[in-house]
């Protein structure tokens, strides 16, 4: 099997070398070039062409946005994102996905083991996830420990939810290429729209700025979930970046917990938590959506909820940018019907299912 070529483009030395190191470790990946400025890459390009860019957005001569633009209109690679953890790094690195990057990760830094194990999976994954993906479609390791399934945050319920009551509440699941996936699918979504919860697969401190940027957009409410947030008609609810997230059930009245906890499905958050959650206290009152993404994260919580009764949906593959964990969902029998990304919510609407 042919390695994933990475061009690594940061201007920090310390920064270019420990992405090296970690990119390295995984033998389906080869980094074949490292550049401290677009003007530096760009003259690599020239020699070799990347399977992967990793690109830092702050750097002199030409920021990275500036040359995002520039591969994505003259010759398209997906393109991962490194950003700092910082307000003006959300926003600009949310920014790049809405010009083409197919992925973003942290700057890497120092830490403890885990720590460190925990990035080299996330980082590693990531570029794997981008090498999947078509770069033009988006313009329109080694595990240190087992793949962990939902059990570790909730255990799998063997009884029916509680009582059915009239309120639905929707649960959503995306990753690479979901940004923009789920804008067009809340974008869509009427005002009286059942409570949505959502696990999109994106860095501690990026998710606030990106249910800002969504709130913004849409005629519902989106708001970065905290713990104890009631779900509400109307408002959509996004788990926050590095924390799992799971429905609860009160009575009548759903809310969400935030929770620590290891990598499920080699993710935090993981859909795969909050789909068990919502299968174990919503039951066939939820309405189950799986989208874009690489991996299998999210593919056996849908068959649980499917199971408990709830009505799943999952996204096709002409629409998907990378059409990893829909398919694993479709290939379980966990969907019980396949639509294109612009139809979900019409369909939601037209059916009356909400």
């Amino acid at each position: 099997m042919d390695k994933i070529g990475v061009l690594i483009v940061d201007d920090s030395a310390l920064v270019r070398q420990t992405l090296r190191e970690i990119l390295s470790s995984d033998e389906g990946i080869e980094v074949i070039g490292a550049a401290s400025d677009p003007y530096a890459a760009a003259r690599k390009m020239l020699e070799i062409v990347p399977d992967v860019i990793t690109l830092d957005i702050e750097m002199p001569q030409m920021d990275g946005l500036t040359f995002l633009q520039k591969i994505m209109s003259q010759h398209p690679v997906p393109v991962v994102i490194c950003s700092s953890l910082t307000e003006k790094g959300s926003a600009s690195a949310l920014k790049a996905m809405e010009l083409g990057a197919a992925e973003i990760i942290t700057k890497p830094k120092l830490g403890t083991k885990q720590f460190f194990e925990e990035a080299k999976i996330k980082i590693c994954d990531a570029v794997k996830a981008a090498s999947k993906v078509k770069a033009n479609k988006l313009t329109q390791l080694r595990q240190p420990e087992p793949k962990l399934s939902a059990d570790v945050i909730l255990e799998k319920s063997n009884c029916k939810a509680m009582i059915q009551t009239t309120e639905k509440v929707i649960v959503v699941g995306a990753s690479t290429g979901g940004t923009e996936a789920l804008r067009v699918f809340l974008e869509d979504m009427p005002m009286y729209s059942p409570g949505i919860v959502i696990v999109q697969h994106m860095p501690e401190n990026f998710t606030a700025a990106f249910a800002k940027r969504l709130d913004s957009l849409c005629r519902i409410t989106v708001k970065e979930a905290e713990n104890g947030d009631a779900v509400l008609r109307g408002q959509a609810l996004i788990a926050p970046g590095n924390h799992h997230l799971l429905l609860k059930r009160s009575g009548a009245r759903y809310y969400v917990e935030v929770k620590d906890g290891p990598l499920v499905s080699r993710h935090r958050p993981s859909v795969d938590v909050l789909f068990r959650s919502a299968a174990r206290y919503a039951g066939s009152n939820a309405i189950g959506i799986i989208m874009t993404g690489m991996g299998d994260d999210g593919a056996k919580g849908l068959l649980e909820l499917k199971q408990a009764g709830a009505y799943t949906i999952a996204q096709d593959e002409k629409t998907s940018v990378v059409f990893g964990m829909p398919q694993e969902a479709i290939k379980l029998g966990a969907s019980a019907i396949v639509l294109p990304l612009h139809s979900i919510s019409r369909h939601l609407v037209k059916t009356k299912i909400i």
